[in-house]
């Protein structure tokens, strides 16, 4: 199933002489300048009944044309998965994902994802691009994410995913002791060996991790990191990066260390802990709708709240 976007409208004297694709995206709001792109090029969207590109001007009663059409996610299939539903309203959705769900059908994971719970509980998602996901979590990371519900959200989210106004804050464990909180300017790209990893890269896309310290133990840390941006696993890239790889982590975490002289309750807690200890724990984002500012925070799941506890009990600081 395809939407078609069909509409003509005539160039209003405030949009003269300006590029097309930005005047159009300012007559239609709710499609993103991408898409309109995308349309200029294909030739769906045409000026006078004539091809142009997007870079072209447009004056003063030219006529712009649209028949495009925007594809669905018919080929994914709705699936009755639970949700942990923190909000919804006609334009959003904020998901509580719990560690363990992918968010997205791909190669190896054709259902039983995040989209395919979607599409039965929200069915209209289904017109959406991507069926309204912007952003992502990692399959075994836990935590909040928003979904957009109608064409409108999903150009707001998307632009404040790009401007990096959405704030979005983590709790993770990590492996040492950290001394001060910081920030991680390196830039990430696909690991050039293994496929499955991504790697601080100086050719990579930029990349922006800040952290501070909430908790201290003897040999771990429960820090706090705030993304600027949101590459593939930047927070587990960028800590193991600065050697504070997170508890669990199976790509970077490397060789699983054991601190000395910890018991067994500890020995056996690390050993069992085989997620990264990554929670996605507050969100803000203005509302596509009202622009009013909105934030939800989420505590951490059972698994992670235990292996903390136990950090605190087994392994605290020592003065």
């Amino acid at each position: 199933m395809k939407e078609v976007v069909e509409a003509d409208f005539v160039i209003p004297e405030s949009l003269g002489e300006v590029r097309v694709d930005q005047a159009v995206a300012e007559l239609m709001p709710e499609h993103s300048r991408s898409r309109i792109q995308g349309w200029i090029k294909s030739g769906a969207l045409t000026v006078n009944g004539k091809a142009i590109r997007p870079k072209d001007k447009v004056v003063v009663f030219d006529v712009v044309n649209i028949l495009a059409e925007i594809e669905s996610s018919d080929r994914w299939e709705a699936e009755n998965i639970p949700l942990d539903v923190a909000f919804q309203d006609e334009h959003i959705i904020v998901i509580n994902k719990p560690a363990g769900l992918v968010v997205h059908p791909a190669a190896g994971h054709p259902g039983g994802t995040l989209v395919n719970a979607l599409l039965h509980h929200f069915p209209e998602v289904d017109k959406i691009p991507r069926a309204g996901i912007v952003h992502r979590l990692d399959k075994d990371t836990s935590g909040l994410m928003v979904v957009a519900r109608s064409l409108i959200a999903h150009t707001s989210l998307v632009s404040q995913l790009q401007d990096r106004s959405m704030g979005r804050e983590y709790l993770a464990v990590v492996c040492g002791a950290m001394i001060s909180g910081g920030k991680v300017d390196e830039p990430i790209a696909r690991h050039p060996q293994n496929r499955l990893k991504m790697s601080v890269f100086p050719m990579g896309k930029p990349a922006v991790t800040h952290y501070r310290i909430e908790e201290r133990f003897n040999d771990y840390t429960l820090v706090r990191c705030k993304l600027e941006t949101g590459r593939t696993h930047q927070i587990r890239v960028h800590m193991a990066h600065i050697h504070f790889p997170l508890v669990g982590d199976p790509l970077y975490g490397g060789r699983l260390k054991l601190p000395s002289g910890a018991d067994d309750r500890l020995l056996q807690m690390l050993r069992g802990f085989t997620r990264q200890a990554l929670h996605a724990t507050r969100l803000q984002l203005r509302h596509p709708k009202t622009a009013e500012e909105l934030s939800w925070e989420a505590a951490v799941p059972e698994d992670m709240q235990v292996l903390i506890e136990t950090i605190r009990e087994e392994n605290p600081k020592e003065i």
